[in-house]
């Protein structure tokens, strides 16, 4: 029972970060089961089994609050499915041993890579509430995005999510709204090929509705702080977590001695959290620019506006003054 209330704890974690930024919930979902000891394949057929549900709420509340595309979603889905299908069909194939630090490995550079974007350069920003991209671009991002995403048991948000943000021509909560409403086709075509590569056989039902149910609560509310909260912060938290469950999963599966993992993490741990107290740092410093570039432009035109007020006064004085000249005379 503890075990089940975790997991729907990492659910709800997960899909918060996935609705807020457009990415983390299958490859910390993935990453978290890896380390309680699921099979790659097992790990991730239950987390797009349970994404099957969440995508659906997800999808339901970003078009509800206006931050889908459905253009970009289309065009995103189609390709993203049929490369989720056979990246589950491949990793089907693959045993347990051999798979393990494969998808580790994926995952751990996407981790990487998402870490280093967010803290080094973050993504340009863009108020285009329309996508636009044409489907010759979106089509191979879609295919390769789903194949990550069935084979690492997530990817699909790191893969599309960062390569439109970077981009900077789509506004970030379309990006994020139409990425996340496509994923329900992606873990669709993902579960279909997982099933027909493994059956049901060894999906534990308990771990999918667990993780089910932690990211349909958080749903709703991660659509609606998708604008509000930093997406910098956000984007280097999730990829220092990636790093750290799946470094850890790699140095267990090649025999490492425990005392020596231990080592590793607790030195990379104080590593991982100066670079996000950086993400912290730049997205209060560009708040701060922001805020300074508004004042000065409403100032002057306060000065402006009581320096025209004075001179108006000052002729109205010279009026009256040549008033009671007149009247003297």
């Amino acid at each position: 029972m503890r075990k089940l209330i975790i997991l729907a704890l990492a659910g709800l974690v997960a899909q918060l970060v996935d609705g807020a930024l457009g990415m983390g919930y299958g490859v910390t979902s993935s990453s978290l089961l890896l380390l309680a000891g699921l099979s790659p394949a097992l790990a991730s057929a239950s987390v797009h089994l349970a994404e099957i549900g969440t995508t659906v709420v997800s999808g339901a509340s970003h078009h509800r609050l206006g931050n889908t595309d459905w253009r970009l979603t289309a065009r995103l889905a189609g390709p993203g499915a049929v490369g989720a299908f056979l990246g589950a069909t491949v990793l089907s194939h693959l045993s347990s041993q051999a798979a393990t630090p494969i998808s580790s490995t994926i995952l751990l550079a996407l981790g990487i890579y998402v870490l280093a974007r967010f803290t080094v350069r973050p993504p340009a920003g863009s108020t285009a509430r329309k996508s636009p991209h044409s489907a010759l671009f979106l089509a191979p991002l879609g295919l390769l995005g789903g194949f990550i995403d069935a084979t690492g048991g997530g990817g699909w948000g790191p893969v599309a999510t960062t390569t439109l943000l970077s981009r900077g021509r789509t506004a970030p909560r379309t990006v994020v709204g139409s990425v996340d409403t496509a994923e329900f086709l992606v873990s669709l075509a993902a579960s279909a090929g997982f099933l027909a590569g493994l059956g049901t056989a060894g999906i534990d039902n308990g771990v999918v509705l667990a993780v089910l149910a932690g990211g349909a609560l958080a749903a709703p509310l991660a659509a609606w702080v998708v604008s509000r909260l930093p997406g910098q912060v956000l984007g280097s938290g999730v990829g220092a977590l990636i790093v750290c469950t799946n470094l850890t999963t790699i140095l267990h599966s090649l025999g490492a001695p425990a005392a020596l993992i231990i080592g590793i993490i607790v030195t990379l741990v104080p590593v991982l959290a100066v670079l996000v107290a950086i993400s912290a740092s730049g997205a209060r410093r560009a708040r701060r620019l922001a805020a300074a570039a508004s004042r000065p432009h409403g100032a002057l035109r306060r000065e402006s506006v009581g320096a025209g007020a004075g001179a108006e006064a000052r002729v109205g004085a010279g009026a009256g003054a040549e008033a009671r000249v007149g009247a003297a005379l």
